[in-house]
């Protein structure tokens, strides 16, 4: 019975620490650096290598979770002082910060591992990928950009992904790379937008906060755009087949209807703009892209 009793406020500490560290929102990065991984193993010998594709999912997890928990460690003075997040679980208490940097050190423990499982040269790179996810909470202190440090962050994904399977450096997988990372920082410059009025009174600095919400949004349309570009052009230099680029059909028409969701006089569907459609996006494209890997012949 004491030990039920025991077991059950670990329980419970676990679960506040996944929700600090928002672990389903692992969907916006895991698919990309699936289809990395996927399409080198395609491009290398044609075949999917199970545990590779295990390890690289340990890897990105495990460094996301990092970064969420470093991130909410260092901001959580600034959480505490804007409305929409003095809920979070290190300002109300549900989280201590001692369990958030134990959870953050785990996470980083498992990511290296996972990283010298995988090759010597994800492992000797991995503190590359690490540096940008602690930078970026700093950000919001010293440049009204922060977005740009958070796309270089989630760019390293595909590149890492790739990386892992072959062991060797792909200009493919940092143009892949990098329309992921305009992908999500051009989506951050929608999310900051809520933030605006917080973020101007307390000195937080942002592109919505500098220069107004109009001119993020406009941004954001601009990187997505971009993000379309990149996508084409990854397309072109792997040879993807039709069921890619019916992916990117789809991928655009989504842009179009997350960006008829927020105005700058109405940013009541921002939260469905940025989770469910974002959200959206990630999966579709790796759904096509997987089927067109299938139908070239990858074998599962």
């Amino acid at each position: 019975m004491s030990s039920a009793v025991a077991a059950a406020p670990e329980v419970g500490k676990t679960k506040a620490f996944l929700r600090l560290v928002m672990i389903e929102h692992s969907v916006f990065a895991l698919p990309f650096a699936y289809i990395a991984a996927l399409t080198a193993m395609f491009l290398d010998n044609g075949h999917v290598h199970w545990w590779q594709l295990f390890l690289v999912t340990v890897a990105m997890v495990a460094l996301r979770t990092f970064a969420m928990a470093a991130n909410r460690i260092i901001d959580r003075e600034i959480d505490a002082r804007n409305p929409r997040t003095a809920g979070r679980e290190l300002v109300t208490g549900a989280v201590s910060v001692r369990t958030a940097y134990t959870g953050s050190a785990l996470a980083l423990v498992v990511f290296l591992a996972a990283a010298a499982l995988l090759n010597p040269l994800c492992l000797a790179l991995a503190p590359v990928a690490v540096v940008p996810m602690v930078v970026y909470p700093y950000g919001k202190r010293f440049t009204d950009f922060p977005h740009a440090i958070l796309g270089l962050a989630q760019a390293m994904g595909p590149i890492g992904a790739w990386l892992a399977v072959t062991g060797r450096w792909s200009w493919d997988a940092v143009v892949l790379g990098l329309a992921v990372g305009i992908w999500i920082g051009g989506f951050d410059l929608i999310f900051a937008c809520q933030d605006v009025a917080a973020d101007r009174a307390d000195g937080v600095r942002s592109v919505p906060a500098r220069f107004g919400v109009a001119a993020a949004l406009y941004g954001s349309r601009a990187s997505h755009v971009v993000t379309m570009v990149l996508f084409g052009w990854y397309a072109v230099l792997t040879d993807a087949g039709w069921a890619f680029w019916i992916g990117l059909a789809v991928v655009a028409c989504a842009f179009v209807y997350e960006h008829s969701l927020v105005k700058p006089s109405d940013l009541s569907k921002l939260n469905k703009a940025f989770f469910q459609v974002n959200g959206f996006v990630g999966i579709s494209l790796f759904a096509f892209a997987l089927l067109d890997l299938v139908l070239r012949g990858l074998g599962l």
